[in-house]
């Protein structure tokens, strides 16, 4: 070990979103990891005494394995910054750019990368223009099937694959019970796969991607948690060429968004072989069926050494500021 290695660790799971139940598995999973590795571990939910518990234990790094609203929007990471206290993971203002979907796909296109035409809209702009009128237009500019979800969030919570537009307005009003905002983007049809980023000091690499293909047809939230439901792959069952041009998307996906650490980017890969960017998540699942620690198990990485590289790296960059 060296001198960046953290005796204790203090992992924030659970929250208040809608992955509460998410988080807290991804929460015992990364504390069995580290507590492996000889670390002292404490996991804890977040709640108003937070603060004061840190000033009091003094955690060498603090992993906030929290997801949705909280823990991957930028709030929570913004007051450990502001505080001076090392964490797993993206900072907050790059954070808030992955969390808002719309603006990554923006932003990774204004990069060079390839992402599904789509429309964001408000649910207020839905109802003041007339939903009747604005399904319409998108029925006739976004032609087959289309994906709609909220704008923010993850674990594919409010989503729907619409293929008949008649289904459009339900699929809609699913969308805004999870958030303000609805994303309507074109369906790609092909493979998806996740393409895993980890960066303990060296620079962003993307580990092999996992495709993903759940015996229902749509990667839910059921048939991401429930063990049984999907067929993973990894690594994908793709060409080498095209491999390399998905993680090539997703470490400059990972570089334009300015994350940190560990991140997991979201490809649907269309009949050309074209990888098509459809969102990051900075704090990717880490339960017994996430993609992550699947994906460095098959890069010969374990499990447990990785988690503390990242918290190595967390102390790190925090003597380096």
């Amino acid at each position: 070990m060296d001198e960046f290695t953290p005796q204790s660790v203090l992992i924030l799971a659970g929250g208040i979103s809608h992955e509460r139940d998410i988080s807290l598995r991804s929460g015992r999973r990364i504390a069995d990891s580290l507590s492996s590795q000889g670390v002292k571990v404490d996991l804890r939910d977040p709640d108003a005494s937070l603060f004061s518990y840190i000033e009091s234990t003094k955690p060498d790094v603090v992993w906030p394995a929290l997801h949705g609203a909280g823990g991957e929007d930028g709030s929570l990471r913004g007051l450990l910054d502001f505080v001076g206290v090392p964490f797993v993971g993206s900072r907050a203002g790059s954070s808030r750019l992955a969390w808002d979907k719309p603006t990554a796909k923006v932003l990774v296109k204004r990069a060079g990368g390839s992402t599904p035409r789509s429309i964001a809209l408000s649910r207020d702009t839905f109802r003041d223009l007339g939903a009747v009128n604005v399904l319409e237009r998108i029925a006739a500019e976004l032609s087959g099937p289309v994906v709609v979800k909220p704008a923010q969030g993850g674990s594919a919570q409010g989503v729907t694959i619409v293929d008949d537009p008649a289904n459009l307005a339900s699929a809609m009003v699913h969308a805004y019970r999870y958030g303000d905002v609805a994303l309507v983007e074109q369906k790609i049809v092909g493979t998806e796969i996740s393409v895993c980023i980890i960066d303990t000091g060296d620079g962003p690499v993307a580990v092999p991607p996992v495709e993903i293909e759940p015996l229902s047809g749509v990667y839910s939230f059921e048939a991401r948690y429930n063990a049984g439901e999907t067929r993973f792959y990894t690594p994908a069952r793709i060409s080498d060429e095209v491999a390399a041009r998905s993680a090539d998307l997703a470490i400059m996906a990972h570089t334009t968004l300015g994350l940190r650490h560990i991140s997991r980017v979201d490809i649907m890969i269309d009949a050309t072989g074209t990888p098509f960017f459809l969102e990051a998540s900075v704090m990717p699942g880490l339960t017994e069926t996430s993609l992550f620690p699947r994906a460095l198990e098959v890069a010969g990485h374990d499990v447990g050494w990785a988690y503390l590289a990242l918290c190595q790296a967390a102390v790190r960059d925090s003597i380096a500021r």
